[in-house]
């Protein structure tokens, strides 16, 4: 079973039960199994409800006569009934279960109600087992949070999967379920997929509904998902996004645009590395291989220079950064009833909550109006290009620690805490930004306008390790990024590309 598993989708696995093929729960089984045997090593599942998804799945099939509406056609809303899934530990709460957000004073938060992506997962038949890990707070790109331990990448287990989904993408590429819930304040979704050979798609600001106390400032986060296939993907957007009623495929649904053919499209190439100082060579190599791909397909590739101040971008996304971070930890109280204490959250994160206390609250209005500014910049380019071509990451998957703060730089950190002067203040989260972003600083700017952009798995280095390329479209348009995409997979496929992890225990 597990072979047959592996070879896959979710829309592939959804078919098996729904024709009796196998039963949901002996999906579940395999997926469980499939857990149990490599989580060990890469550490991508942090909280396990093993028992309760068992009698889902027992309900499930007691329920399943064919799974389909009388008048023949499936509908979307049960495409994906019976497959096993996996949630993110941070900002979806599952009623019930604990929701730590990698951070010990969360350990102990038990949310009463499901978040809608949770609610939306369950009445679609999506059989949540288990929670992955996250950076703490979803605070960094990478995702080695102190209450659990590094989670490790199964394309190579010193590197990282990228944050802070790294849980979710580590958990897809090492075959325990073929799509799993992640979201992208700042590119918590495209990072990891570009990690860990995924795709992943940042859907528009709005697109999927939220917990409305989970908006933060400029509203830069979003749910969705990392996936093996973009079937899956667009589906699942379907799923979450209203289209749940509408005949599986239809035109009007993103899973039908995933399938139309995909018209040549005006591609604005941008080779400018953004937050980051430099493109490494990988990043480049990545880039002008999927813009040779492209070309190759029919699409018209111009390049371009964005024409938009990357500091002003930098200040502004810090800033919003920052009174989230505030807002999560000094003002935790509100969310778990109990006070915040020093020792409950790691240093960094700690130090960005005071940052946000003194530089961000004060700050918040510019940095409003710079998220506007840039909004309109990149509404007025994709206005004249359908699409923008552009790095992920400016390098491969870092290796574990290698971001971590040295104790030096701790040592700053705690002194800022407790003594909050504003040029200190300015002086770490310089340095601090600086490090984050001289790899991680590709994807922060589509978070800032809110349009769409999804990480695409198209380029393996020379060491074996996955470099995704972006592309962002208009606001609304994650149909064009759907259409292209498929035909992206169907011109360089990466389904069958599987991780050493993947096949040394397959």
């Amino acid at each position: 079973m597990l072979s047959d598993y592996l070879a896959h989708d979710a829309l592939g696995l959804a078919e098996l039960v729904r024709t009796r093929q196998a039963s949901a729960r002996e999906l579940l089984d395999t997926a469980i199994s499939r857990a149990e045997a490599v989580n060990p090593a890469i550490n991508a599942i942090v909280l396990k409800d093993y028992e309760a998804a068992r009698e889902r799945a027992s309900h499930y099939d007691a329920r399943n006569v064919d799974g389909a509406h009388a008048d023949g056609l499936l509908a979307t809303h049960s495409a994906l009934a019976g497959v096993p899934y996996l949630i993110k530990d941070l900002g979806a709460p599952v009623a019930g279960l604990p929701m730590t957000m990698g951070s010990r004073h969360y350990r102990h938060f038990i949310p009463a109600d499901d978040a809608p992506v949770v609610a939306l997962a369950k009445a679609a038949g999506l059989n949540i087992f288990g929670k992955t890990s996250t950076s703490e707070l979803g605070q960094m790109p990478y995702t080695e949070p102190e209450l659990f331990g590094a989670c490790r990448n199964p394309w190579n287990l010193d590197h990282t999967p990228g944050g802070s989904s790294g849980g979710a993408a580590a958990a897809v590429a090492a075959g325990v379920v073929p799509l799993a819930h992640a979201s992208d304040g700042g590119g918590s979704i495209r990072i990891p997929a570009s990690c860990c050979g995924l795709f992943g798609l940042k859907p528009s600001r709005g697109r999927v509904p939220r917990i409305p106390a989970a908006v933060a400032a400029g509203e830069l986060g979003v749910d969705h998902a990392v996936s093996r296939s973009v079937r899956d993907s667009a589906l699942l957007l379907d799923l979450l996004a209203g289209n749940a009623d509408r005949p599986l495929g239809a035109p009007d649904t993103f899973l039908g645009a995933s399938r139309e053919p995909c018209t040549p499209l005006n591609i604005a190439y941008v080779t400018e590395p953004m937050l980051a100082p430099s493109l490494s060579a990988d990043a480049r190599a990545a880039l002008d291989d999927a813009a040779q791909l492209a070309s190759s397909l029919g699409h018209r590739i111009e390049p371009i220079s964005l024409g938009i101040d990357f500091a002003a971008v930098r200040h502004a996304f810090l800033t919003l950064w920052s009174v989230t971070a505030e807002d999560l930890v000094l003002n935790a109280e509100r969310i778990t009833g109990r006070k915040p204490l020093r020792e409950e959250f790691e240093i960094s994160t700690w130090a960005m909550a005071h940052v946000g206390r003194k530089l961000g609250e004060r700050g918040l209005p510019g940095a409003l109006e710079e998220q506007r500014r840039i909004t309109e910049r990149l509404t007025d380019l994709l206005s004249r290009y359908d699409v923008i071509l552009c790095a992920t990451l400016a390098g491969a998957p870092i290796k574990i620690g290698e971001m971590q703060p040295t104790p030096a730089e701790r040592m700053q950190m705690r002194a800022v805490s407790a003594m909050p002067l504003e040029p200190l203040m300015k002086k770490l989260l310089a340095e601090a930004s600086n490090k984050a972003f001289a790899w991680a600083g590709c994807t922060e700017l589509f978070n800032l306008s809110g349009q769409p952009a999804m990480s695409i798995p198209l380029y393996w280095n020379a060491r074996g390790l996955p470099i995704g390329v972006q592309f962002a479209a208009r606001d609304g348009g994650e149909a064009t990024l759907l259409r292209l995409a498929a035909q992206l997979e169907a011109a360089r496929p990466w389904f069958d590309k599987r991780p050493p992890l993947m096949k040394a225990r397959s």
